[in-house]
């Protein structure tokens, strides 16, 4: 299966905007990451103008365009916006710039947009149509063949302008490679439907490969060119009410209005049936398709485009006389929509409670509808998440409120003590163990200062100088606690988040140890200086006893030695 359309996961994460905008809810969303449901979408591109991220990746056929122009037979069907995108008042600049490229001719589709006029003319023109809805906008078409089948009995059985100038080229060239080249993501798919036309380029693939050749239109323009020209009213297609600015007069008995933008063309499609003698031309861009979403980027945007489309085209009412148009009466312009059906599961009324239930939605006032998961109602992103197009988790109000009772039952149950503040101070979250260690008896602190109940200066310093400080030992007085004090600045400077780790058994451990060793310091010191007077006392006693035993050995040597004298 060929992806006309998808997103590139690398810059597509958990943004919702492309889903908010598709106006058939054709994306699902598969690892945080937006991918398109082919079943449903209907290749109006929207979701590609509206993604923030730039993140549209679009199916590309100009490998195959390039392997059809070496056949030499490739004859393109440019669409008339190609005036605004690439800011031309000449279809021969273009043609000249085509022949450079390989291709063998070039017309405009306007020429098949002619022949559409013509079958739309003849249609009213038998009055059994109650209301008219025009076929030129193949992104209209799949919407109301999917989503709208009551609308199918209004819709033109007519093909669009692009179907219609290949069907038209295939009768001169028969052997002809057609190539559409338009801003249009629709015509992709058409395309391929068809049978008659054999590849598509953007206007986007065409400047790619205008530039990879090195082909500049201004210099084509300022050659000595012959411009080609005639009064075509068809060339008005790609502007809002072109289609209906292309009939020479209108048909009695009908009102003829233009609906721009999916979101206007779901509103009267969806009451279509209360209205009545309405020719009603469709387009599911808004400003029609000079505004289609592989257009090329000027200044100005569909306003200049609108101008310079009626310029162009009044140059040609003004430059050639008016000549009667006979339709081409030898090819079948016909093309009779059917319903096409989705791929979607049905779920019953109680499978979607229980999907809702998961998020907290049980009563119908639990039914926010906001909008923020990109559908509109809570059930139908219950129906997505059935299909498997959504996650539970989608739901932003359920998500947060999640988060946030997480975030309550952390904080209260943490045993240390945690303190949110903003810029000013003042206390935005606090937990029963920091007020327990703060001795605050308040009940509703949130709003009021911490210095009413904290020396604040730790925060101020860490505030002003973006510095976080981590496990600083601080005495709270009134409470005779020690905490470990850490402060996180946040990001961006927007208040600041502190831990108190209780360390008041410990430091209290600590004291009673060190008195314990100061005591047992003094102990020893008294028992040492004891010892020491007791040794001191003993060699003072030791000392005299020496003395004495020494003169008493003395006399009683010189008594021996005087009486072995006297013998």
């Amino acid at each position: 299966m060929i992806h006309y359309l998808d997103f590139k996961d690398a810059r597509c994460k958990d943004c919702y905007k492309c889903l908010r905008e598709c106006p058939v809810k054709a994306i699902k969303v598969v690892d945080h990451h937006a991918k398109i449901i082919e079943s449903r979408c209907i290749l109006c591109g929207h979701c590609t103008e509206v993604c923030p991220q730039n993140a549209k990746s679009v199916h590309t056929e100009r490998a195959e365009v390039e392997q059809l122009l070496r056949s030499g037979k490739a004859i393109a069907s440019v669409a008339p916006s190609f005036v605004s995108s690439f800011d031309l008042q000449d279809f021969t600049v273009m043609k000249l710039a085509l022949g450079r490229l390989g291709f063998a001719d070039a017309e405009e589709t306007s020429v098949g947009a002619r022949e559409v006029t013509a079958q739309y003319k003849k249609l009213l023109e038998g009055g059994t149509y109650k209301n008219f809805i025009t076929s030129c906008c193949p992104a209209v078409n799949t919407m109301i063949e999917l989503y709208y089948p009551k609308a199918l009995s209004y819709l033109a059985p007519v093909d669009t302008p692009m179907v219609a100038h290949a069907k038209m080229l295939r009768k001169k060239h028969p052997d002809a490679k057609i190539v559409f080249i338009g801003p249009c993501i629709a015509k992709k798919r058409e395309a391929k439907e068809s049978g008659v036309v054999d590849g598509v380029l953007t206007f986007e693939d065409l400047s790619a490969m205008f530039a990879d050749k090195g082909i500049v239109l201004d210099e084509i323009a300022r050659l000595p060119v012959h411009a080609e020209g005639g009064v075509n009213r068809a060339k008005y297609y790609p502007i809002s009410r072109g289609i209906i600015k292309s009939f020479e007069n209108y048909i009695d008995g009908y009102e003829f209005v233009a609906v721009d933008g999916t979101k206007k063309c779901k509103e009267v499609l969806e009451n279509i049936e209360s209205l009545s003698g309405m020719f009603i031309e469709m387009n599911s861009c808004d400003s029609a398709c000079v505004n289609g979403p592989c257009s090329l980027a000027l200044k100005a945007g569909a306003l200049k485009a609108n101008a310079d489309i009626r310029k162009y085209v009044n140059k040609d009412l003004q430059e050639h006389a008016s000549v009667q148009y006979t339709p081409v009466s030898d090819i079948d312009f016909t093309c009779v929509r059917e319903r096409k059906r989705t791929e979607d599961f049905i779920p019953t009324d109680r499978q979607l409670s229980e999907i809702l239930a998961k998020t907290g939605k049980t009563k119908p006032e639990d039914m926010l509808n906001c909008g923020a998961c990109g559908y509109d109602t809570c059930l139908d992103k219950a129906w997505a998440v059935a299909n498997g197009y959504a996650n539970i988790d989608m739901c932003v109000p359920y998500m947060r409120e999640r988060a946030e009772s997480m975030s309550y039952e952390i904080i209260q149950t943490s045993p240390n003590g945690i303190v949110l503040l903003d810029n000013d101070l003042n206390i935005l979250e606090i937990n029963n163990k920091a007020k327990e260690l703060l001795g605050i008896r308040d009940h509703d602190i949130k709003g009021k200062g911490i210095f009413h109940y904290f020396n604040p200066t730790d925060f101020v310093l860490a505030s002003q100088d973006h510095q976080n400080i981590y496990n600083k030992k601080v005495f709270l007085e009134k409470t005779g606690s020690y905490v470990e004090l850490t402060i996180i600045v946040l990001k961006d400077n927007k208040g600041t988040y502190a831990v108190m780790k209780d360390i008041t058994q410990e430091t209290k451990s600590e004291e009673q140890l060190d008195k314990v060793k100061l005591e047992t310091l003094a102990t020893t010191d008294e028992v040492i200086k004891k010892q020491m007077r007791v040794a001191q006392e003993i060699a003072s006693l030791l000392g005299e006893t020496t003395a004495e035993t020494k003169v008493a050995l003395l006399k009683l040597k010189k008594t021996l030695q005087g009486e072995d004298g006297g013998k």
